[in-house]
């Protein structure tokens, strides 16, 4: 997510339109501490948060943090500024493994289950199916383990563990 900001800026320099009023519901909304945008440019969404919106035609600054996710908010806003001058904006900056993505989401159905007051062989009757669960031996099956190991997942990546998915894997050499 990117900070934007409204800015003085001299009268040669370039005013991107951005419109924010304009976006569908649910692209565009108010909360406590700003407004937050989905703004689907150059072929992608480009997640935004700002303090106030922008008046139309307005010269707009992004804001980035000096700490450890520098790197990745700095390529979201070059993709940014690439979207809005119409440039090409290459590859995903992290893109998720098909088998990442199944597990992310596999973690987030988990703990919806769990969230919801059910136990684990239930949750895990829901993510694989009844016909995949013993009769007996539940406490020694691997499904079980699978399913406890998905709820622990996703209850890291609610208490802020989420911004993981968003750096790329360190390599053990």
């Amino acid at each position: 997510m990117l900070a934007v900001r409204t800015v003085v800026a001299p009268s040669d320099s370039r005013r991107y339109d951005l419109d924010l009023t304009m976006l569908r519901s649910g692209e565009l909304r108010h909360a406590a501490d700003g407004w937050h945008a989905i703004l689907p440019l150059g072929g992608t969404n480009h997640r935004l948060w700002l303090q106030e919106l922008p008046a139309s035609g307005s010269s707009i600054a992004v804001e980035l943090q000096f700490d450890s996710d520098f790197g990745t908010r700095s390529q979201a806003a070059f993709r940014f500024w690439s979207a809005l001058e119409r440039r090409p904006l290459g590859p995903s900056l992290l893109p998720l493994s098909v088998q990442r993505r199944q597990r992310t989401i596999l973690a987030m159905r988990a703990l919806d289950g769990w969230l919801a007051g059910n136990s684990y062989r239930d949750i895990a009757t829901g993510l694989f199916g009844r016909q995949r669960l013993p009769e007996r031996g539940w406490k020694t099956h691997d499904l079980r383990n699978r399913t406890i190991r998905l709820v622990q997942t996703a209850m890291s990546m609610m208490r802020g563990g989420y911004r993981a998915l968003l750096r790329r894997a360190k390599r053990n050499r």
